[in-house]
């Protein structure tokens, strides 16, 4: 059952941009949606054996006020199994390379594996924006954006590995949020350095009635500012993220205290390090992944089952500390919660003539939600050099999917990044705001900074 199934060919960006005319799906195609497929394109029956149909997943929650951490629904469920270096044989079916790799450098690390809960569930507005996308998408001249769609993924049926990609990045995500985290870094000798965020997001990609030709380019607005360490607090970063970026790149900017003006950051794309990280993630791996994908030509592999980790509520609660999820060479087993699901897969392979640290990527998407779940980043000679796992929950006062926690290991130097630390903050992701462009100005932004 966990093989991969090669159903569909490999695409080439060329080749994209030959075949970009198909990409909009026939009335008869469309109607699958919510019928054998369920609203956002995903396989509405089980397996036959653990994994389940899709029914409707979690329902909507009214009484969580704007916040407020989300209790566990499935805190009944037990363990159904442990996988640990010593039966990893037996398992590696359902476990990607980079999986494999992490329980085997880190003997005691393992992963739980629990029923499989398709809990992923959006408001009804959403389900109806995919399926007029399914009708009108299409992907732009060697698929570095999307014509056609507003508010989520524009390919409920992709035909290849690009509109995976999209999907990904286009997906629903709220209309604004914000919240307060800690980022990690804990390097190999155990050693650990913190930093608090505040972090606001307007996503204009998914206003309400929002049309493809007012989009004007942006898909949304962060603005994000550094409270500690102390030599870094006041620190503020903008950011103006664009759909097509090979034709118009991301707008960035950058306040720091001690010069006391907001500059323009260049080349906060691709492999750049993301300072932010301490250097362990590239601009391009924030959510995964991001950006323009014209470095790379993108294969549609196909489906796979895998145990991912899924309904992470266990790891998204409000009376745990920073140390009791941290240890010292990976984050704590015992909070985390595997499932087996099916992802898409897709791989990028970077093309002739380009440069990027990473020459080979793999990705796997959870087909009920268009997230990826897992990330693998190789070098030229095909060594594994990193793995990102997103622990996943339903936010059902919403109802979007979206981690609560990444994770970053990085093989080569032995440390590992984690954000999305906001259990000692008192509160997680408030989608009540009511942001709009305005609140992401640069004049808004040195406003901010002189008070």
């Amino acid at each position: 059952m966990g093989t991969i199934r090669s159903v569909f060919l490999s695409f080439s960006l060329v080749g994209l941009a030959m075949n970009q005319a198909n990409a909009a799906l026939s009335d008869v195609e469309v109607e699958r949606l919510g019928q054998d497929l369920t609203p956002v394109g995903a396989e509405k029956l089980g397996n036959g054996d653990d994994i389940p149909a899709w029914r409707g997943g979690l329902k909507k929650d009214e009484s969580l006020k704007p916040g407020e951490f989300h209790p566990d629904p499935f805190r009944a469920d037990q363990p159904l199994f442990r996988i640990t270096a010593a039966n990893i044989d037996q398992h590696q079916e359902r476990l990607s390379h980079g999986q494999q790799v992490l329980l085997k450098t880190f003997p005691d690390l393992f992963f739980e594996v629990y029923p499989s809960r398709r809990s992923a569930s959006y408001p009804d507005y959403v389900y109806q924006a995919v399926k007029d996308n399914a009708s009108s998408a299409e992907l732009l001249k060697y698929g570095s954006g999307v014509t056609g769609a507003t508010m989520s993924s524009p390919f409920p049926m992709p035909q290849n590995g690009l509109e995976v990609l999209w999907n990904h990045t286009l997906r629903f995500r709220g209309h604004s949020f914000s919240f307060s985290d800690y980022t990690a870094s804990v390097l190999k000798s155990g050693s650990r350095s913190d930093t608090l965020r505040d972090h606001q997001y307007f996503f204009n990609y998914s206003v309400p009635g929002i049309s493809p030709e007012d989009l004007d380019n942006k898909i949304f607005f962060l603005k994000r500012k550094t409270l500690a360490p102390s030599n870094l607090a006041g620190r503020i970063a903008l950011v103006h993220e664009t759909l097509d970026q090979v034709r118009s790149p991301r707008k960035s900017w950058l306040y720091v205290p001690g010069q006391r003006r907001l500059r323009r950051t260049p080349d906060l794309s691709y492999d750049s390090p993301d300072e932010s990280t301490n250097s362990v993630r590239t601009v391009d791996q924030v959510d995964m992944y991001n950006g323009a994908p014209d470095y790379y030509n993108w294969k549609l592999i196909g489906k796979q089952e895998l145990y991912i980790p899924y309904n992470a509520y266990k790891l998204h609660q409000g009376d745990l500390t920073n140390d009791e999820i941290l240890l010292e060479k990976h984050i704590n087993s015992g909070l985390l919660r595997y499932e087996p699901h099916r992802v898409w897969v897709i791989e990028a392979t970077l093309r002739v003539g380009f440069d990027h640290k990473y020459a080979k990527r793999r990705y796997y998407v959870d087909e009920d939600s268009w997230s990826i779940v897992v990330a693998e980043e190789y070098s030229e000679s095909g060594e594994l050099l990193q793995v990102t796992e997103a622990h996943t929950i339903n936010f059902y006062d919403i109802q979007l999917v979206y981690p609560t926690m990444e994770v970053t290991y990085d093989l080569e130097d032995g440390g590992y990044f984690a954000e999305g630390l906001d259990n000692e903050r008192g509160s997680t992701l408030n989608f009540s705001e009511s942001y709009t462009k305005r609140n992401f100005s640069t004049g808004t932004v040195r406003r901010e900074a002189r008070r």
